[in-house]
């Protein structure tokens, strides 16, 4: 199963990198697997550092800002008491991890992971149609580029109507961001 959440990895200078992540999740949640691009900031630093912080949050705002990377503030974040790995305050879950192999060998990079350690802030919120839409909207923003544009703006006209119909203040400023990216992001590709 796929799991959407929030990976946090720092570079070699310590810089924190927020990035939505769809590992490949068993039940038990002991071990995952990641495919990252390999011209994604969070390859690089788990080639090099090889531990990172996983995340499951409710909040669909965070993640369209992690997708598209605009942040008008940085979230906060708190360091693991280990010192490997910074955890987002705002998360219901969070499971630390180490890289036990990369295989780059694709342009899709296989990373398998084992769980370190991990805590739980709080009941986990739910989703419903809007923040559904919300995360489906921000794969799409991350695949501009991949997929025809066409195919992507048919499928973000198709998200708007659960916003519209269901979406509270969070998922309907999380949504614009995203619909503006896109567009713009399209518009400048032609």
């Amino acid at each position: 199963m796929i799991l959407e959440g929030i990976v946090t990895t720092s570079d070699e200078l310590g810089a924190l990198n927020i990035a939505p992540m769809g590992p490949l999740v068993d039940d038990r949640f002991e071990s995952f697997v990641l495919r990252p691009f390999q011209t994604s900031s969070t390859y690089r630093n788990l080639k090099i550092s090889g531990r990172g912080v996983l995340h499951v949050v409710d909040n669909v705002e965070l993640i369209a800002r992690a997708a598209i990377n605009q942040w008008e503030q940085l979230p906060e974040v708190e360091s693991l008491p280990s010192g490997a790995g910074s955890v987002l305050v705002d998360c219901c879950r969070w499971y630390a991890f180490d890289v036990t192999l990369l295989d780059d060998e694709q342009e899709r990079t296989r990373i398998e992971c084992q769980v370190t350690d991990q805590g739980r802030r709080r009941d986990f919120w739910g989703f419903n149609r809007a923040k559904h839409a919300v995360l489906e909207a921000a794969i799409l923003a991350t695949r501009v580029g991949i997929l025809p544009d066409s195919s992507i703006l048919e499928q973000l006209e198709g998200l708007a109507s659960p916003v519209e119909k269901t979406a509270g203040e969070v998922e309907r400023r999380a949504f614009e961001l995203l619909d503006q990216y896109i567009k713009s992001s399209l518009s400048t590709r032609s």
